[in-house]
């Protein structure tokens, strides 16, 4: 009896409900991982894919956040001018 208590103790529960949760945790990270684009076979090649991606999107994140800024700048800066130019009695 006891060494069954370690055994459940060791597993953190009933070794059957532990196995059932850690294929289930195994799935949902697969295909978080195979949404990221990472392949098991060849998991090094991937991961440096997946970092040369992220830094690729993140330059174009950039990009568009200056165009955006430049956009916005065009109409908020001459009214922001104004309004202190005029706000002044």
């Amino acid at each position: 009896m006891s060494e069954n208590n370690e055994f459940t103790r060791f597993f953190g529960g009933s070794p059957a409900w532990v196995l059932v949760r850690l294929v289930l945790l195994s799935v949902v990270v697969g295909v978080i991982l195979a949404a990221l684009g990472l392949d098991p076979m060849n998991i090094l090649n991937s991961l440096q894919r997946l970092i040369r991606n992220l830094f690729s999107f993140s330059f174009e994140a950039v990009e568009r956040m200056w165009r955006y800024f430049l956009l916005g700048a065009v109409i908020v800066i001459p009214l922001w001018i104004l309004m202190r130019v005029f706000g002044r009695r």
